[in-house]
């Protein structure tokens, strides 16, 4: 990992993508609310100017924003997350390149006297690379669209390993391939699409499909450790006039077969 520092005291991280799209694509899909929501978690732009992103049961980050200059760069500031966590600085930068894409760069920093909140960052850090990769996937099939999203989060302390087998096994996606088109088993709400990205050495666990059924969308499943227990992460962005009725219709069906698998499920 590589948390810089200065002498002030202020250590942060930096990570950076290409992506396609033109720069007012690219900030629609970071810097609004109805953007973020459409390849990241649920977030809302509330009136007092805060912006709230939901990532899970009792896990709201509230950010404060603190410059802004569409299309190229804005930021903010929140609490980390954690008991007495320091203010955290976020700063999201847009650089247009050649060809018709865009560099996004985001930076947290935040000030210590030591190295007590350097894991916080390196989190971040090592974070943002599987998101990065839905958000690519959005902007190069479904700039511009937006719809609904379920969002289901739980944690469990059998081995990540195992939670994998149990989480894409029971929907019929063991073994998925990039390029594969799969299909969920009978059962359970229908789910099929293109599988766009799969484990690697360094996200073992984590499938994303970009889907056909029930809309046109994006399904999302990861698992990984943190804090002793394994996090399982099940995401759909779904696009399409049809989105704001599916996802209502199917997300009380997939709370079940959640709380089902994974009996101590919180879903949000």
């Amino acid at each position: 990992m590589s948390v810089k520092k200065d002498a002030s005291g202020r250590r942060s991280i930096q990570v950076e993508v290409e992506v396609p799209g033109t720069p007012e694509e690219v900030w629609d899909a970071i810097a609004t609310g109805r953007g973020v929501s459409s390849w990241f978690v649920p977030t809302e732009e509330r009136p007092d100017g805060a912006v709230v992103s939901h990532f899970g049961p009792g896990m709201d980050a509230v950010a404060v924003k603190t410059a802004w200059d569409p299309p190229r760069r804005f930021a903010g500031e929140g609490q980390g997350f954690g008991p007495n966590a320091l203010p955290l600085a976020t700063e999201w930068i847009v650089e247009a390149r050649s060809g018709g894409t865009c560099i996004v760069r985001v930076v947290h920093s935040l000030f210590a006297d030591g190295d007590d909140w350097d894991n916080q960052l390196e989190s971040f850090e090592s974070g943002w690379p599987v998101f990065f990769r839905t958000l690519r996937l959005y902007l190069t099939h479904f700039p511009g669209w937006y719809g609904a999203t379920m969002q289901l989060v739980t944690v469990s302390s059998r081995p990540e390993s195992a939670v994998w087998e149990t989480l894409t096994g029971s929907l019929g996606l063991s073994g998925a391939a990039i390029g594969q088109h799969r299909r969920t088993l009978q059962g359970i709400p229908p789910l099929a699409g293109i599988v766009e990205s799969n484990g690697d050495g360094r996200y073992p666990h984590l499938l994303i499909l970009r889907l056909d059924e029930p809309t046109p969308g994006i399904a999302f499943l990861f698992a990984h450790a943190m804090g002793g227990q394994v996090v399982i992460e099940v995401r759909f962005y779904l696009y399409g006039p049809t989105a704001a009725a599916v996802a209502p219709r199917d997300e009380p069906l997939w709370r079940q077969w959640m709380g089902t698998h994974f009996p101590t499920s919180t879903g949000e």
